[in-house]
């Protein structure tokens, strides 16, 4: 595929989204997004994976890291910062991580593109498109909460899994379903796995 300027934009162009999975727990919801959005016509995902998500992956879910990457269309390694999704001109249209480490957080808000994540995350933020950080962790203390103010300062979107109860799940699946609905509509795709909420007397 052409990384030119205006790949992606045109008619019959796929919609490139990144999706990176780092090393804070809560590793489902990365799988999860890249298992919904594999099935999403017209969708091309790209898929990081860095080395403590590895981990995660295997501890959390059991899953190697080539079980997850079957899920994207295409795979790039943490480490080649001259991927294509390290320039502006390749035109991808948001980027999520899911989840956010600390970490990655702290190297975003502050502009350290020192792998493939933070620098496609820095690339997203320059170019004005969409970067949805699911960040995870408790409690939070002020570093944390500057690194979040920055990243919002600069057009990202901090977007904590914190779980939904309102629409009375009935297991950690629906949970992880709905976070991840909301999510998908942040990024613009359209999602069925969580309904809008239709108010207390179930009118839309």
């Amino acid at each position: 595929m052409s990384a030119a300027g205006d790949a992606g934009r045109g008619a019959g162009k796929p919609r490139r989204l990144i999706v990176a999975i780092t090393g804070a727990t809560g590793a489902v919801y990365g799988v999860r997004l890249v298992q919904i959005l594999r099935a999403v016509p017209g969708v091309e995902t790209h898929l990081l994976i860095s080395p403590a998500g590895v981990m995660n992956l295997q501890h959390e879910l059991d899953m190697g890291k080539a079980e997850v990457e079957a899920f994207a269309h295409v795979v790039h390694n943490v480490r080649d910062i001259g991927a294509t999704i390290a320039s502006g001109s390749f035109a991808s249209h948001a980027m999520v991580v899911a989840p956010c480490s600390m970490r990655t957080l702290a190297a975003v808000a502050h502009g350290l593109s020192d792998n493939l994540i933070t620098r496609a995350a820095d690339v997203t933020l320059k170019e004005r498109r969409k970067l949805v950080l699911m960040v995870r962790e408790t409690p939070l203390n002020l570093a944390h909460l500057r690194n979040m103010t920055a990243v919002t300062e600069m057009g990202g979107i901090i977007f904590p899994p914190v779980p939904g109860f309102y629409q009375k799940p009935q297991s950690v699946a629906q949970l992880v379903d709905h976070t991840v609905g909301r999510v998908l509509d942040l990024i613009d795709v359209p999602q069925t796995l969580a309904p809008s909420w239709g108010g207390l007397n179930g009118q839309a």
